[in-house]
């Protein structure tokens, strides 16, 4: 489990194809604190160290993971949002995060300014999953914990400010930039339950 609070933001350094896995080599100041079969959320995707050296480490993604997330649209250099999972008995900052249970990708639509902070807009497949947002819910993105504002069937914004602007890769997102969407669990469950 994890909490959508990122930790790090760690820098891709090396991507190597194996057959249809894809091994992810990442630097990353959190490095030195990991071991060996850990789990470590990419953008919200759960994945296990398999190999650690100096301060990068290496993971693997399996085609599966690739299929259904924006993993596969990594390039060397880019920067991805990193936490680890949850200890037991931690404070829970953002909400619950299944990690490794990417529900979908998204687009951004739009990045706005907002005079101190940013709205950014996602759209996404509505048809593919039926899954909805909730106004003032929970969703994450890029494994980032935020709250939704304007949400529709199909979209949805959130708002960041400047401390989550410039301690995620959200500084990057521009229009078309590709997102993972995690919808929040109880969210999931209450909209099943209005469908019925």
């Amino acid at each position: 489990m994890f909490t959508g609070i990122i930790e790090d933001i760690g820098e891709v350094s090396s991507l190597k194809k194996e057959l249809d896995n894809l091994h992810i080599t990442v630097k990353s100041g959190i490095t030195s604190e990991l071991k060996i079969d850990q789990s470590v959320a990419h953008n919200g995707v759960c994945l296990t160290v398999v190999a650690i050296d100096n301060d990068e480490y290496t993971v693997t993604a399996i085609k599966e993971t690739l299929d259904k997330t924006n993993l596969n649209t990594l390039k060397v250099n880019d920067k991805v949002n990193l936490e680890r999972a949850m200890k037991l008995g931690d404070r829970l900052d953002g909400h619950i995060v299944q990690g490794g249970h990417v529900d979908q990708t998204a687009i951004c639509t739009n990045v706005e300014e907002a005079n101190g902070s940013w709205v950014f807009t996602f759209s996404y497949n509505f048809d593919e999953n039926k899954n909805l947002t909730i106004e003032k819910g929970s969703v994450t993105v890029n494994g980032t914990s935020l709250t939704v504002v304007n949400s529709k069937k199909d979209s949805f914004s959130v708002a960041i400010i400047p401390y989550t602007y410039e301690h995620t890769n959200f500084n990057t997102f521009k229009k078309g930039s590709v997102v993972n969407l995690e919808f929040d669990v109880l969210g999931k469950y209450v909209a099943k339950l209005a469908s019925l």
